[in-house]
């Protein structure tokens, strides 16, 4: 009887406690289907119609999968997604590079953490400023890039002139990936890397050591397979951030231009949706962009998973 009873209190106190932490979730999970789930769901429906908000009255058509047809053969789409794979480029270069600097930074040295601080400076600025600061430095005229290869020219006794970056169609997209990579080399990339460094233990070095390892075989053998499962994550949040961005940078340094050579699908999607009011156009191609990132994540998922080292 004793044992019923207090079994009986149990559950009720489990009861308690259930109701408790869905209590607590309740906040999070509401603010979830109202600003996330309800968007995305009205984002599907809006794919599949014309909508034109500056006709009075206003025009709500449905017109079924006309708008991804359109799509598929817009010249257009296939041009901006080609700029957001090339403006992709930056990112073997910003993870090579957030590795180098994490092992560095990892070293035992004098002022390391003011050292650590500078580097990861550039991610905490903000955007629009950086963007500003690189639009200057990429100046023609009197920007300090150009300044410093004419005087290059001048101690090598040739003729060096630098380009017009952001308005020459072959160096627009190069100088978005140098100023990118820039300013995500020392970030949180870098951060998530000296995190898992510090977590690789020492035992494995010592034990390497004994065997006669060289420091390029320490890393090899011990430190890359200690990271690789964040190597892995970094390389999937930065491809999938890579799709989604290049709005910022495009839209304060160069409008898109030169003759759409900065435009990405993000700001493509922009330009249909609030520019030229093609709202349901703007939503098949955000829909488009969503699968295009599932498939490509899950492919990389199968083929590069197994080889992450868990331990």
């Amino acid at each position: 009887m004793l044992a019923s009873i207090r079994n009986r209190f149990q559950l009720r106190d489990s009861t308690k406690e259930a109701i408790a932490g869905y209590g607590f979730l309740l906040p999070n999970l509401i603010g979830f289907l109202l600003f996330t789930s309800l968007p995305v769901l009205a984002s599907l429906a809006l794919s599949f119609m014309q909508v034109d908000l500056i006709a009075y009255p206003k025009v709500f058509e449905i017109v079924g999968l006309e708008n991804f047809r359109r799509l598929f053969s817009d010249p257009y789409f296939w041009k901006y997604c080609w700029n957001t794979v090339v403006l992709m480029l930056a990112i073997p270069f910003s993870i090579a590079g957030s590795l180098i600097l994490a092992l560095a930074l990892n070293q035992r040295l004098k002022g390391v953490v003011f050292y650590r601080t500078i580097y990861f400076l550039p991610t905490i600025c903000s955007g629009v400023a950086i963007y500003v600061l690189w639009r200057l430095i990429y100046n023609p005229d009197f920007g300090v890039l150009n300044t410093l290869i004419a005087k290059l020219g001048l101690l090598l006794h040739l003729p060096l002139e630098g380009p017009n970056w952001l308005q020459d169609e072959a160096w627009a997209k190069p100088a978005l990936i140098m100023m990118a990579v820039w300013q995500t080399v020392g970030g949180y990339n870098m951060i998530l890397y000296l995190a898992a460094l510090q977590g690789v233990p020492r035992d494995l070095y010592e034990a390497a050591e004994i065997d006669g390892a060289s420091s390029w075989q320490k890393f090899w053998a011990v430190t890359w397979p200690q990271i690789s499962p964040t190597t892995f994550f970094i390389a999937t949040m930065s491809i999938i951030g890579g799709f989604q961005g290049g709005f910022d940078q495009a839209y304060i340094m160069t409008g898109g231009g030169p003759n759409g050579a900065t435009t990405t699908i993000i700001y493509y999607i922009f330009n249909n949706f609030y520019e030229w009011q093609r709202m349901g156009y703007a939503a098949a191609i955000s829909w488009i962009l969503f699968i295009a990132i599932f498939v490509i994540t899950l492919i990389k998922w199968r083929a590069f998973g197994r080889t992450v080292h868990y331990y």
